[in-house]
């Protein structure tokens, strides 16, 4: 069975629901995506939607919403987006955190210089689960 990944902020509507998409472009093999938060908004931020649409013709406003943490099965890790206050909690095995800055309210390249950093890291993280670096 494979992992299954949060990636979770407060509002579950930018940064987490990128980590949520490019997780399943990029590591499906190796891991289940989700994401979810403390509160939720109506819709994903339109921003974050138009940026991963452009560079990954992903279209977020079809395969996901916004989430709760108690709507997300049971995870093995944990990912924090970076909160800048304190991060939801949700029980893992394992847990980092990314610390990214939110890019909302910022322009385009702030977007796109989000969603390749995530891009990077999901790829790191379904390397380090690979080969067994992450012990769950």
């Amino acid at each position: 069975m494979k992992p299954k990944v949060a990636f979770i902020c407060v509002h579950n509507s930018c940064r987490s629901q990128m980590a949520e998409a490019l997780g399943k472009l990029f590591a499906a093999d190796v891991f289940e995506s989700y994401s979810a938060g403390t509160e939720t908004k109506p819709k994903i931020n339109q921003d974050a939607v138009k940026i991963i649409k452009d560079l990954y013709q992903f279209d977020m406003n079809t395969t996901q919403y916004s989430k709760l943490i108690t709507d997300v099965p049971a995870v093995d890790i944990v990912i924090k987006m970076g909160c800048n206050v304190v991060c939801p909690y949700l029980s893992s095995k394992y847990e980092e955190d990314w610390g990214l800055e939110d890019p909302t309210g910022k322009g385009e390249e702030e977007f796109k210089k989000t969603a390749l950093l995530i891009e990077e890291k999901v790829k790191k993280l379904a390397a380090r689960i690979q080969e067994g670096i992450i012990h769950l």
